[in-house]
């Protein structure tokens, strides 16, 4: 778990938009409940629109510990969330991620555009380096993440991503099964420390 905290928080990657899908909102808000059910916290962009806040009021009115990072330059533009247990606001976006990294011991994404997809692949990338080993979900909520899976594979067959490295982005059809993944992840690494 990450050092400054008892309680296992996951970080929450998805869109400040709700999407075009209603199902979209409607797992962000799963997630969000699903996660306080299992006792965990929550870290994300901080935001209190589209899917991000979706699950930041989902998971606080389950009684979760939620903590938002959010630029400052953004915290600026009326987006902020206020009703957080926390709100951190550093400088700039690297060391917004830098920090949420910091913060959580497992990833999940839910759909999302550009800056998702930067989030996604930056950790993905550092569990590839072994710079942490903490799990990561993809919640391929109404397939959103077909096409992105299929490139995934596209890459492993092209010979620029071993199969090992695919298996690092575990994936979800739904909120639910994303959080029993994790729970028992985080389980599996809290008894292989405590031995």
């Amino acid at each position: 778990m990450a050092a400054d905290h008892v309680q296992p928080r996951v970080a929450v990657y998805c869109g400040s938009s709700s999407g075009s899908d209603p199902a979209y909102m409607a797992e962000a808000e799963a997630l969000g409940a699903g996660i306080a059910a299992a006792g965990l916290g929550v870290v994300y962009g901080g935001a209190n629109i589209g899917l991000m806040g979706a699950v930041a009021d989902a998971a606080l009115a389950g009684g979760a510990e939620v903590v938002g990072v959010l630029p400052e330059f953004l915290a600026g533009r009326e987006i902020a969330h206020t009703g957080l247990t926390r709100l951190e606001t550093p400088a700039t976006m690297h060391q917004r991620k830098a920090r949420m990294v910091a913060l959580a011991d497992a990833f999940l994404i839910l759909p999302g555009g550009y800056g998702t997809l930067d989030e996604l692949f930056e950790i993905l990338t550092w569990s590839q380096l072994r710079m942490h080993a903490k799990p990561c979900v993809l919640i391929n909520t109404a397939g959103y993440w077909d096409p992105l899976l299929a490139f995934v594979d596209k890459m492993v067959d092209a010979g620029f991503l071993p199969v090992r490295s695919r298996g690092l982005m575990l994936v979800a059809p739904d909120a639910q099964t994303a959080v029993e993944m994790i729970v028992t992840q985080l389980r599996s690494f809290a008894q292989e420390s405590s031995t």
